[in-house]
């Protein structure tokens, strides 16, 4: 048996409403979608994938999908003042169980660059005596 459930765009806070079945639990709604979690769109079989990907506004006439027109203003909304609904994607993630025990996701590895080309370390002293002097 579905029912539905209210969610809020992390980007802008409009609430979307989600008919689902009631075994599904929640894990969170972010506006990326998490590393190593399987999603499909609200039109596609999402029963047997990690979660949804839900694009802002769009119900594409899809049955079981419906954007109220209210606008959350939580703390974690990243834009309150945006324009709602505001058309981007973003993620309804569910709990996701490996021999028997829930999996927390990984965060999404990030690259930094160190050092530019060049020379690396402290520049060397300045005098003949090697203390600047």
């Amino acid at each position: 048996m579905s029912h539905p459930v209210r969610y809020y765009c992390p980007h802008c806070g409009a609430v979307v409403e989600l008919d689902r079945e009631g075994y599904l639990s929640d894990k969170s709604v972010t506006p990326y979608p998490l590393v190593g979690w399987e999603y499909r769109g609200p039109d596609e079989d999402y029963d047997d994938a990690d979660g949804v990907r839900l694009v802002c506004g769009d119900d594409a006439g899809v049955e079981g999908l419906r954007w109220t027109g209210d606008r959350m203003t939580a703390d974690d909304v990243a834009e309150p003042g945006a324009e709602s609904p505001c058309g981007q994607e973003f993620y309804l993630s569910f709990v996701r169980f490996e021999e028997g025990e829930e999996v927390d996701p990984e965060p999404e590895p990030s690259h930094v660059e160190i050092a530019a080309e060049g020379p690396s370390g402290p520049r060397g002293p300045d005098g003949p005596s090697g203390f600047g002097l």
